[in-house]
C-alpha cells in the first residue's frame, strides 16, 4: 500500500469520527431534549401482550418409588440391575453383602436360646416361691392361732380349775383347822379333868398346829396364784401371741419380698428374652433387606444419575461399591404424571403464583410443547445455592404437566415459560426504552424534530417488553436508546420504588431488572432471561 492511499484512508476515518461526534452534538439540545433518529425509534402499538417468565428445568416424575438401603452401617453391593432396565413389581433390583449379618445371626440364635432357658428357670422359681410363701404364711398363721387358743384355753379352762383347786384347798384346810381346833379344845378339857393322857393331848395339839399351818399354806398358795402365777401366765401367753403375730408379719413380708424378687427376675429374664428375640428378628429383617425388590413397575434410574451432589458423588452403582444406611440407590419413576422442577430467582418470586399456566418445551423433543400449572413454590430458598453463593437465592418451584405423555422421561432438560399475566389490548414498549429518572419511569417521546422525557406508569415485564399502564398512546414514537449522563447509576424504575436515584440521573429498566450473578456451575439457573 502506497503512502497516498494510506493517507486517504486515515482521512476518511477521521471524517467519519468527526461526523459522528457532530451528529451526537446535534441530537442533544441545550434543554435536555434531542432530535429523533429513525434508526433508534420505536412506534408504540396496542395489542395482545403476554408476560412470561422462562426458566430452565428438569423433567421429573411426580410419583416415584425410591429404593433406599435399609441395612445399618455400611455394606457393599454384590448385585445391581442395569440402569434403564424396565422391571415389574417384585423383580430383584439390588442385593447387598449379608455375610457379616449371617455370622451375627448364629450368635444371636445362641443368645436367644440361653435367655429362653433363663426365663423358664425363673418362671419355675417364681412358682416355687409362691408355693413356699403360702406354706410359710400358713405355718405362721397356725402358730399364731395356737398362741391365741392357748390363752383362751388357760383363761377358760386351766385358770378356773387352778383357782377352784386353790380355793378348795383353802376351804378344806380351813375346815381341817376348825375341826382340829374343836378337837384340841375338847382334848384340853379332857386333859384338864384327867380323862386324857398328856400324849393324846399333845397329839391333838400338834394336829391343830398342823391344820393351822396347812390353812396358812393354802391361803398363801391362793394368794400367789392370784397375784403372781396367774398374772405371769397371762403375760407369757400375751407375749407368745405377740411373738407369733410378729413372726406372721415377718413371714408375710419375707414372702412378699421373695415373691417380688422372683417376679422381678422373671420379668427381667422375660424382658431380656424379648430383647434378644427382637434383636434376632432385627438381624433376620436386616438380612431380608439386603435384597431389594421393585415396589412397582417402572424403569430403573440410579439415584446418582437423577440427583445433584455438590460433593461430586455421582458415580453409577456397581458391584463391590459401598453403600450406607438410608442412601438412595434406585428411583422408579412412573409416567402417569410428570412435573417440571425449576428454580425462581428471588427478584421474580413475587410474579409467580400457584395455578399459573406454563408452557413447557423439551430439548430432546423439538417441535413439541406441553402445558402445565404451578403447583408448588418453596417457602425458603434452596440451601445448596445459598451454600455455593450466598448472594444467590432461588426457590424450588414445581410445575405439574397436564395429561399423560409416555414420551417424557425423568431427567430430561426443558424450558418452562410461566404465563405471569395476559392482556387482550395493551400498550407495551421494549424494556430498554424505559429509564429511571428522579424515582420515576420515563421514556423519550419524539415531538417532531425533538424528543422529550415523558413519565409513564409501568406494569409487569418479561425481560423483553414492559407493559405501559399509562403515559403513552398508540402511535407514539419513543427512543430505544435514551440519552444517559455521565453520573448515571443503577436505580429501580418500573415496578420498583425502594431505591431512590440521585436527582437528574436515569437508568434503563433493562439494567434495573438484572438479578445477581449466579454461582459457578449454575450459570443461568434461577435468573430471568435478558432481552
Amino acid at each position: 500500500m502506497n503512502r497516498a492511499l494510506k493517507n486517504a484512508i486515515i482521512l476518511i476515518i477521521a471524517l467519519v469520527l468527526i461526523g459522528g461526534v457532530a451528529s451526537a452534538v446535534m441530537l442533544s439540545g441545550s434543554d435536555g431534549s434531542s432530535r429523533p433518529n429513525d434508526a433508534v425509534m420505536y412506534t408504540v402499538e396496542r395489542g395482545p401482550l403476554t408476560i412470561n417468565l422462562t426458566e430452565t428445568g428438569t423433567i421429573k416424575s411426580r410419583d416415584q418409588h425410591i429404593v433406599k438401603s435399609q441395612v445399618e452401617g455400611r455394606t457393599s453391593i454384590i448385585y445391581v440391575i442395569d440402569e434403564g432396565a424396565v422391571v415389574k413389581k417384585g423383580d430383584l433390583l439390588i442385593e447387598l453383602d449379608s455375610s457379616s449379618l449371617q455370622d451375627r445371626l448364629v450368635d444371636q440364635q445362641i443368645q436367644v436360646e440361653n435367655t429362653e432357658a433363663n426365663y423358664v428357670s425363673s418362671q419355675e422359681n417364681l412358682e416355687v416361691t409362691r408355693i413356699q410363701n403360702q406354706s410359710n404364711i400358713a405355718s405362721a398363721e397356725l402358730a399364731n392361732q395356737f398362741a391365741i387358743e392357748d390363752k383362751e384355753k388357760y383363761l377358760n379352762g386351766e385358770w378356773p380349775k387352778l383357782l377352784m383347786k386353790a380355793e378348795a384347798d383353802v376351804t378344806l384346810a380351813d375346815e381341817d383347822f376348825r375341826r382340829a381346833t374343836d378337837e384340841f379344845v375338847w382334848s384340853q378339857k379332857l386333859y384338864n379333868e384327867k380323862y386324857l393322857s398328856e400324849t393324846e393331848f399333845r397329839a391333838d395339839e400338834l394336829s391343830k398346829k398342823r391344820a393351822e399351818l396347812q390353812l396358812a399354806l393354802a391361803r398363801e398358795d391362793l394368794k400367789l396364784l392370784k397375784e403372781f402365777t396367774h398374772i405371769r401366765k397371762l403375760t407369757e401367753l400375751d407375749s407368745e401371741i405377740t411373738q407369733k403375730e410378729l413372726a406372721l408379719e415377718r413371714v408375710k413380708r419375707e414372702s412378699s419380698s421373695n415373691l417380688v424378687q422372683a417376679e422381678a427376675r422373671q420379668r427381667a429374664n422375660g424382658a431380656e428374652r424379648t430383647r434378644q428375640k427382637l434383636r434376632l428378628e432385627k438381624i433376620e429383617d436386616q438380612i431380608a433387606k439386603t435384597k431389594m425388590y421393585a415396589p412397582a413397575d417402572g424403569m430403573v434410574v440410579y439415584a446418582t444419575s437423577s440427583q445433584f451432589s455438590w460433593r461430586g458423588d455421582t458415580e453409577p452403582l456397581d458391584e463391590g461399591q459401598e453403600v450406607y444406611e438410608r442412601q438412595e440407590l434406585i428411583h422408579l419413576p412412573t409416567a402417569d404424571s410428570m412435573m417440571v422442577s425449576i428454580q425462581i430467582h428471588e427478584t421474580a418470586l413475587g410474579k409467580v403464583q400457584l395455578n399459573q399456566v406454563a408452557q413447557i418445551t423439551i430439548d430432546a423433543l423439538p417441535g413439541q410443547s406441553f402445558t402445565g400449572r404451578v403447583t408448588k413454590i418453596a417457602p425458603l430458598p434452596d440451601a445448596t445455592s445459598v451454600f455455593m453463593n450466598p448472594d444467590l437465592k432461588v426457590y424450588d418451584t414445581q410445575i405439574m404437566i397436564d395429561g399423560v405423555h409416555p414420551s417424557l422421561r425423568t431427567g430430561m432438560s426443558c424450558k418452562a415459560s410461566i404465563n405471569i399475566e395476559e392482556y387482550d389490548n395493551a400498550i407495551s414498549v421494549p424494556i430498554q426504552a424505559v429509564v429511571g429518572q428522579n424515582n420515576k419511569s420515563v421514556v423519550y417521546v419524539s415531538n417532531g424534530n425533538q424528543t422529550t422525557a415523558k413519565e409513564v406508569k409501568t406494569g409487569l415485564d418479561n425481560n423483553t417488553v414492559v407493559h405501559i399502564v399509562s403515559g403513552l398512546d398508540e402511535g407514539d414514537r419513543v427512543l430505544l436508546t435514551p440519552p444517559l449522563s455521565e453520573e448515571q447509576s443503577p436505580a429501580k424504575a418500573a415496578n420498583a420504588k425502594s431505591e431512590e436515584p440521585a436527582e437528574g440521573k436515569t437508568t434503563p429498566v433493562a439494567e434495573q431488572k438484572r438479578p445477581s450473578t449466579p454461582p459457578a456451575g449454575k450459570q443461568g439457573r434461577g435468573q430471568r432471561k435478558s432481552p
